[in-house]
């Protein structure tokens, strides 16, 4: 969605600058119809940038500094997520950034062990992905045997049966589903708990100003395990993720609606 990011700044910006121009300049000619062949009339670049500015403005400040939908585009992240699934993301949990280039202008909080966020990958810096930060600077995140640990502690695990799933998520039917108590932040995870091998087994070091994070869905998540560099970069993040408004596959609600997933807080 970078191209409509970059489409709504010039937009804004453009329909701003006529607007001003307007004001300081050409309002005052029309009035007293002092241009070549002014007949006083608003020209109608000035009526649009007028009307649209307001709108552009409004929109640009809510997506940039308070909440930014997305769409969850595969299966990384059930069972908390599913393909289909609208998300609002908060932009301010973690420092208000800059469109476009993401810097940050303004420190505001961090990052928690356990928060769902979106972010641009960085071998993928045109793409944005989501996952759950199991990692914080300066822990030793190891995965053996299904299981994860934090700086040597390894997560409980409750059983919750096997997984039944629907749709675009009904390959992952009859995997394991399980309630992992990461510290703080409790939450369900797949897991297909039959295979001999998981490549993604392996202990890591988180450096400072980095995280590692992981999808729910354990056997099918491209997180941090499989990373070239592992990590994740502070200045990637665009936001944590706070809140199911819509879930539908195909863009346009062509295929399966599921109205009970309106409204869900994600934790």
């Amino acid at each position: 969605m970078r191209w409509f990011e970059i489409a709504l700044v010039v937009l804004t910006f453009a329909s701003g600058i006529i607007w001003l121009l307007d004001k300081l300049f050409l309002a005052k000619r029309r009035a007293t119809r002092e241009g070549l062949l002014d007949d006083g009339d608003e020209p109608v670049l000035v009526d649009y940038a007028k009307s649209f500015f307001p709108v552009l403005a409004a929109v640009l400040m809510l997506r940039s500094f308070v909440a930014e939908p997305f769409r969850i585009p595969s299966n990384s992240m059930m069972p908390t997520l599913l393909t289909g699934d609208f998300i609002l993301v908060n932009k301010f949990s973690y420092g208000l950034r800059l469109p476009i280039n993401n810097a940050k202008v303004v420190a505001i909080g961090e990052p928690k062990r356990g928060d769902v966020v979106v972010f641009k990958p960085p071998h993928h810096p045109d793409q944005d992905w989501i996952k759950r930060i199991v990692g914080l600077p300066g822990d030793t995140i190891a995965y053996h045997n299904n299981q994860l640990s934090v700086n040597g502690q390894v997560m409980q695990y409750q059983p919750i049966g096997v997984y039944q799933g629907v749709a675009n998520g009904a390959e992952m039917t009859g995997a394991e589903e399980f309630a992992e108590a990461l510290p703080g932040r409790p939450h369900h995870v797949l897991e297909w708990t039959d295979r001999v091998m998981d490549p993604g087994e392996g202990e890591w070091v988180v450096p400072a100003g980095q995280y590692f994070v992981m999808g729910d869905n354990r056997d099918n998540s491209e997180d941090s395990r499989y990373w070239p560099m592992h990590f994740l970069p502070e200045a990637n993040l665009r936001g944590k993720a706070f809140l199911i408004w819509l879930n539908c596959e195909g863009w346009f609600c062509t295929n399966a609606f599921d109205a009970s997933r309106i409204g869900t807080t994600i934790k």
